[in-house]
């Protein structure tokens, strides 16, 4: 199984926003940081937000934030909102299989239990956990050069 690329930035963006607590963090700033174009990360931005795992403030100094603590936001929250499927085989498909075993293959129920697996080891890791894991973060993504406006809560 491979993760999209949205699904790699959308943890990303919010690792930064993570990272950069108390302040309101920009989509120009998180793009440079990551060295990936606005537009992808705004295209990210929309579903992020709509799932309430982040919030945007709009305006002249607006920007982006984790609307709770990043402690509380799992891996697995950002990837079931950002990858459009969980199919590992034909089988896990919805519509017509060509495999005569569909209902008495015991290769479906092994993906399955590995997919659940993979899963709950997602449940346990936050951004936080992610953030936490690299103490210079603040400096790789360059946090520590930018000046912040005093943000609204």
């Amino acid at each position: 199984m491979r993760l999209t690329k949205q699904t790699n930035y959308a943890i990303r963006m919010l690792m930064y926003c993570a990272a950069n607590d108390g302040h309101l963090s920009r989509i120009p700033e998180i793009a440079r940081a990551y060295g990936v174009s606005e537009l992808f990360l705004f295209k990210i931005l929309q579903p992020l937000n709509k799932a309430g795992l982040v919030e945007t403030v709009r305006g002249r100094n607006g920007g982006v934030r984790l609307p709770r603590p990043a402690a509380e936001i799992s891996l697995f929250d950002v990837v079931k909102v950002t990858e459009d499927s969980f199919a590992m085989a034909e089988c896990f498909e919805a519509g017509e299989i060509d495999c005569p075993l569909v209902d008495s293959c015991g290769l479906n129920a092994a993906l399955r239990k590995a997919l659940n697996a993979f899963f709950e080891v997602l449940q346990q890791y936050s951004i936080d956990d992610l953030v936490k894991a690299r103490p210079q973060i603040n400096f790789l993504l360059g946090l520590d050069q930018l000046t912040h406006p005093k943000t609204a809560a």
